[in-house]
């Protein structure tokens, strides 16, 4: 059946695109503008896109003429290609195919070898699945009343439909095969469970035994692999990456002592589940996992794949469909009209429609994107007012917003100078201890993870005092990064603060430390009110002595009481959720000490601050290996839902957190939990237990004396207990969304699959806004999504509170992009007039070369043809897509990769997208000018200089330049002024690239 119905094709085939296209829709295929998931395909021009249901990826098919020229695979998340090929194989939906289904094991052939390791285990798991496939009350009720043989009738009849092995047909499929199966102890399983004669041929025994467990401590392992080379045993050390066995060279070579010299091993760079030692062959094959204590995990695709999971893209979330609030920096808050192709001369130019008060339309060119941003808003549920088109009143909002702003950035930026003056402790390069302490981390660091702790030790090792937000995922990896940094300022003799916000998560904090820095000399102190007085006043002398290397504490640590001996380094975890008198305190104590934050969900505050780059910015986005997205579900207050979700994980022996954010109903939660749930065991916690008596319950729980944590929100922050997976969340909608989010991520913190129930009134009875706050979370339940969640809770909470809640106020008239824009320009001229002494150094060097300083834009104009035809890209969001994208391009680097994704995509370029692209440079090149306009008409460029005669703009090397030129070239240019205006003319201009050269020749001769 398969062969019939497949469809192979090869580079260099002769075969019409459109018959291709008419197979495909016979094979059931949809037809779509871009292709997403299998049985799929897309047509543009020349290009056929198609995803097949046997493949992982998805085929481009490049078509010359009737000849196949090229395949390729591509991604679907960018839409770009990966590899090339050069035949395939299309194959429809075999669900919908009406041929019978049989095993997988009777489609081998028969001289296959099937190779097991414990089949007994694959049976059980077998009949698992075969067992779930029929356990739905309506087979029961079926089956129900029903004679023997009619019941055998129904099992068949549904196990046709539903496709699934009995263990039994199972074992007598695998029983027919030659096999080998192997582990400790085998008799044969598959033998014994079948009906099959067959005797076994043969065992094999091998005389090994397995490697030993070092626990990370190196001189056991150093002595361990002398006395195998003393027996002559040949040492292989087989680890996945050439960076595993390079630690474990480097961590020898550090040892400095005769015993670890004298070690010589073989790197193999591949890798097995666990190492052992040969000793008939004299040879030992140790794998660096075990020697690390690290997990062996099967490798995932690929970073790209890995990298993958980062939820919704920032592209998507800003997507613009006909209808939606836009907001034109110049003229205010209208609603988008669409694309609207209109006449130019004697061409066709593509632009965008907005609708303002009174039906009043503005046409913007598409190179002006840059002016339009999505209105993005707090959720009233009111829509905002339109804009009046020549009223003045949009001018006056945006004066007066950054007048505020100015105000407040004021204080900011003298904060930020001070920074920059201080001398800082500058760190010296990692020790071999630094190198041991990273080599133990029990997962591969991911890619994120890796460049964080290099951004964090770049800042440690320059001169000046570090201000880095480390923003990552509930459970990414932030805390090893702050581990890694911690013992290196510890190595230099200075001393650490871990600021918390919970007593909870500083004892927490503590352990993670404590085991992380088993065997290293440092010493880790946590503070917390459950420690006795004399205990703590202890704490204090010590750490003023210096015995003390990293002390862990909630706002505490920042006290008068506390004095410290030499401090190098503060860490915040979750700054958000300090009050303001901790913030305002913090910011003092900040000045000259090297400061790391971390955040799950940046909370907008911090996020846009660290996005303006007030303060340095690492996002961890990839998830670790292995981790599984939460399942997260809505549902309504149900002791139905609460007793199977409870069952569930303790099926599984694991355990449930259940929040609750009223302390006056635990106690009735708890009897409902007893009630359908006998036997488990449930602790209470909440803010109001004496906090030595709440420590004890959740160290309880961690050591799993217990197997529900009925609590109020304590457990939000930073708890890590791997056995929890699952977590009920009562009356969700009062929380707010980086809160639950937060939540949320105290499971799925190891390799099982996690689920979280939000429980709350049905979606009818909520406000818009909370609706909008659990479908958010809902959506994503991807790996990764802490980031996006930031940008939906902008979204929400309306973008507010940028540098304060009275703000929020200016972010609803503008809109949260526009107030960006807004912000920018005021943190500029505030640097360039008021500042101008601190930022002297950096505007020295711009001003005197180009005109940027002095342009804020420069606008062009044109009668020429430059769009994306709809024939090139189909679809009128993804073209407004690509303009935006192209519009935020700033150097030529960019401009040609988009223009390989382009061709990737599309096909060659039609000249009228070729003229689009080379605006991007010619607005740059421009600005770097300091032309405020240029026009392209009939035939000639017009430039337009600063407006300000008396701009120091006029005495740069950027309008000498342009002086220069007219003098070089007298017949080509005409310089001259028109109503206080500068203006110079260049002739014999037919299109874009012709200006480009012009502007190029002028720049290069500065």
């Amino acid at each position: 059946g398969l062969d019939e119905r497949r469809l192979s094709l090869k580079r260099g085939q002769n075969i019409d695109i459109t018959d291709v296209e008419h197979l495909l829709r016979e094979y059931g295929f949809t037809e779509v503008d871009y292709v997403y998931e299998p049985g799929q395909f897309a047509v543009r021009g020349s290009i056929l896109d198609v995803y097949s249901f046997s493949c992982e990826y998805p085929f481009r098919i490049d078509f010359f003429g009737d000849e196949i020229d090229t395949i390729r695979t591509f991604e679907v998340q960018d839409q770009l290609s990966k590899d090339k090929r050069e035949s395939i194989d299309i194959v429809p939906e075999l669900m919908k195919t009406t041929s019978d289904k049989i095993s997988f094991l009777k489609f081998l052939p028969d001289n296959t070898f099937i190779v097991m390791k414990d089949f007994t285990y694959i049976r059980d798991i077998i009949e698992r699945i075969y067992k779930d496939g029929f356990s739905s009350q309506a087979l029961t009720d079926r089956l129900e009343g029903a004679t023997e043989m009619e019941q055998k009738q129904i099992v068949n009849e549904l196990n046709r439909e539903k496709s699934l092995v009995s263990p039994f047909q199972f074992t007598e499929d695998a029983a027919a095969f030659r096999h080998i199966e192997f582990g400790p102890n085998v008799k044969s399983a598959v033998k014994q469970s079948s009906q099959s004669t067959a005797i076994r041929d043969a065992s094999i025994t091998f005389d090994i035994t397995p490697q030993p467990l070092f626990h990370k401590n190196f001189d056991l392992l150093t002595q361990a692999f002398e006395d195998y080379i003393l027996k002559g045993y040949k040492l292989y050390i087989l680890a996945d990456s050439e960076k595993q066995t390079q630690r474990l060279k480097d961590i020898f070579a550090d040892m400095d002592s005769p015993q670890a010299n004298s070690i010589v091993f073989e790197p193999v760079n591949k890798t097995i589940h666990d190492g052992f030692a040969d000793d008939k062959l004299k040879i030992c094959l140790f794998t660096d996992h075990q020697i690390f204590d690290r997990f062996h995990k099967y490798n995932l695709k690929s970073d790209s794949a890995r990298t993958g999971k980062i939820a919704l893209t920032m592209k998507e979330l800003q997507e613009m469909e006909p209808g939606d609030f836009i907001v034109h920096v110049d003229f205010g808050i209208g609603k988008f009209g669409g694309l609207i192709r209109v006449p130019a001369g004697n061409s066709y130019q593509e632009v965008i429609r907005i609708i303002y008060q009174h039906n009043d339309k503005v046409d913007v060119s598409i190179h002006s994107l840059y002016k339009i941003s999505k209105y993005k808003r707090s959720d009233t549920g009111d829509p905002p007012r339109l804009s009046t088109l020549g009223s003045g009143a949009w001018d006056k909002l945006k004066e007066k917003t950054k007048k505020r702003i100015k105000d407040i950035a004021r204080d900011l930026i003298k904060l930020y100078a001070q920074r920059r003056h201080e001398k800082g402790f500058a760190y010296s390069n990692d020790s071999y201890m630094q190198h041991e302490l990273e080599a133990s981390f029990l997962y591969e660091d991911t890619p994120d993870q890796s460049k964080a702790t290099q951004d964090v030790k770049n800042d440690m090792e320059s001169g000046l005092p570090m201000d880095r937000l480390i923003c990552g995922d509930v459970g990414f990896g932030k805390t090893e990064v702050a581990i890694r940094a911690a013992f290196k300022a510890a190595c230099d003799s200075k001393q650490v603060a871990i600021l918390v916000p919970t007593t909870v998560l500083a004892y927490q904090h503590y352990q993670t430390f404590l085991s992380r820095l088993k065997g290293m000399p440092v010493r880790v102190e946590y503070l917390s009110r459950a420690r006795s007085t004399k205990h703590t006043k202890q704490i204090l002398e010590d750490l003023e002595a210096g015995k003390i290397d990293i002390l862990i504490g909630t706002h505490k640590l920042i006290g008068n009481s506390v004095k410290w001996h030499d401090l190098g380094l503060l860490i915040i975890d979750e700054e958000q959720k300090f009050g303001v008198s901790t913030k305002e305190k913090l910011r003092k104590f900040k000045t000259n000490v090297d400061t790391l934050t971390m955040s799950a969900t940046p909370i907008p505050r911090t996020l846009q601050f660290s996005l303006m780059g007030a303060r340095d910015m690492s996002i961890i986005r990839t998830p670790p290996p292995n981790r599984y997205p939460i399942n997260t579900e809505l549902a309504t207050y149900s002791h139905e839902v609460i007793a199977d979700a409870i069952n569930f994980e303790m099926s599984r022996n694991g355990q449930v957190y259940f929040v609750n954010d009223r302390i006056s109903s635990l106690e009735e939660i708890a009897n409902l939990i007893h009630k359908y749930v006998p036997d488990c065991r449930i602790a209470i916690g909440h803010g109001r237990i004496k906090p030595e008596e709440l420590e004890k319950i959740l160290v309880g729980f961690m050591n799993y004396d217990y197997d529900v944590l009925l609590s109020t929100t304590i457990i939000e922050n930073g708890i890590d207990i791997s056995n929890a997976n699952t977590i009920i969340i009562n009356d969700a909608h009062r929380f707010g969304l980086s809160d639950l989010h937060q939540m949320r991520g105290r499971v799925g913190r190891s390799n099982r699959k996690a689920f979280c129930y939000l429980l709350a009134p049905p979606k009818s009875l909520l406000s818009h806004e909370a609706r909008r706050r659990l479908e958010a979370l809902e959506t994503f339940s991807d790996l990764g999504s802490g980031f996006n969640l930031a940008m939906q809770d902008l979204d929400i909470r309306g973008a507010g509170n940028l540098l304060g809640a009275e703000q929020s106020g200016f972010m609803e008239d503008l809109g949260y992009e526009t107030y960006q824009k807004i912000l920018s320009q005021a943190v500029t001229e505030l640097r360039n007039d008021e500042f101008q002494d601190i930022y002297a150094q950096q505007i020295a060097e711009g001003k005197n070369i180009t005109g940027d300083e002095f342009v804020e834009d420069c606008a062009i104009e044109s009668d020429l043809e430059m769009y994306f035809p709809d024939n090139y890209v189909p679809g009128s969001s993804e073209r407004m897509l690509l303009y935006r994208e192209l519009d935020s391009i700033n150097d030529d680097n960019e401009l040609s990769l988009y223009r390989k994704r382009l061709i990737d995509r599309f096909g060659e370029t039609p000249k009228e997208g070729e003229e689009l692209m080379q605006v991007v440079t010619l607005r740059r090149l421009g600005k770097r000018l300091g032309c405020e306009k240029i026009m392209l008409r009939q035939g000639k460029m017009n430039m337009q200089f600063v407006g300000n005669q008396e701009s120091a703009y006029y005495q740069s090397n950027a309008f000498a330049a342009v002086i220069n030129y007219v003098g070089t070239n007298p017949r080509r240019c005409e310089f001259r002024q028109v109503a206080r205006r500068r203006l110079l003319s260049v002739n014999k201009i037919s299109t874009v690239g012709d200006a480009v050269v012009i502007l190029r020749k002028i720049l290069e001769s500065m």
